[in-house]
């Protein structure tokens, strides 16, 4: 009988001391969770335009950069797709290489001396001089190839999910993988990619908006609203869609644009 009384006031005794510990931890639970952006809703930006430059209205926008003060761009399509160098103001082609007529390109970026540029659905990386723009090598990756960038010390890379791969650029080997979110919800269709300070920022494919997104753990820190930057004579052009993101580092200067284009837009950040 006795025995029986201890039982039940040992049970009935850890039942009160869980309900509290978890009162007590709880909040505690939430306060972590929110301070590390989990619940936070992301910043809101729009955009204004510092300056308009002249932007060939051919190119199927897929990948673009700003190395050594020259824009180097790659575009897409069968049988069209390159990787130019371009003089930003004036937007006069200086060098361009030809893919061959198989390979649909895709995103670019430069880490260290050698230049990036992916392809769709092929699964080869052409690795450039990014100067001469001169073949050094190719390497293999699975899956498919969009949007591209460097943090300095890997490649990322966006497929058209939520996920963004980080690879070595030496060996082209999968570091780490990390999902994109906006609080709780994937964020997928991520397109061509760009790292600014210390963030990577990509454009959404069919969308208006770049994201910013936190490199290390995929949580969307804010949203930039782009609405109204598409030339007018492209608003019915379905696949004329926002692509291309291009941050000079070295005078904080920013560029976009979109595939087929005629401008390319130097913009400031505002935010709301």
């Amino acid at each position: 009988m006795f025995v029986s009384v201890l039982e039940k006031f040992m049970k009935s005794s850890w039942k009160k001391k869980g309900a509290v510990l978890l009162l007590v931890t709880l909040p505690l639970l939430l306060c972590v969770t929110w301070a590390s952006g989990q619940f936070r809703s992301p910043k809101a930006a729009s955009y204004r335009v510092i300056a308009e430059y002249p932007h060939d209205r051919t190119s199927f926008t897929q990948g673009l950069i700003i190395h050594n003060g020259v824009m180097i761009e790659g575009t897409g399509q069968q049988g069209k797709s390159q990787l130019r160098r371009v003089n930003l103001k004036t937007g006069q082609v200086l060098k361009a290489m030809s893919l061959p007529d198989r390979y649909f390109g895709e995103g670019i970026a430069v880490a260290g001396d050698e230049l990036f540029q992916l392809t769709w659905k092929s699964r080869v990386c052409f690795v450039y001089d990014p100067e001469t723009l001169q073949l050094k090598r190719t390497v293999r990756y699975a899956g498919q190839g969009w949007g591209l960038t460097y943090d300095g010390q890997s490649l990322i890379m966006s497929d058209g999910s939520a996920t963004l791969r980080y690879f070595d650029p030496k060996t082209f080997r999968v570091q780490k993988r990390i999902t994109v979110r906006d609080r709780n919800r994937p964020v997928s269709d991520l397109n061509e990619l760009e790292f600014v300070n210390g963030e990577v920022w990509a454009n959404v494919w069919y969308q208006p908006k770049i994201v910013r997104i936190d490199p290390q753990n995929g949580l969307v820190k804010g949203w930039i609203d782009l609405n109204g930057l598409k030339p007018a004579s492209l608003r019915l052009k379905r696949e004329a869609v926002y692509n291309g993101i291009a941050f000079d580092s070295e005078n904080g200067k920013l560029y976009v644009t979109g595939k087929n284009w005629p401008k390319l837009f130097e913009i400031e950040i505002i935010p709301r």
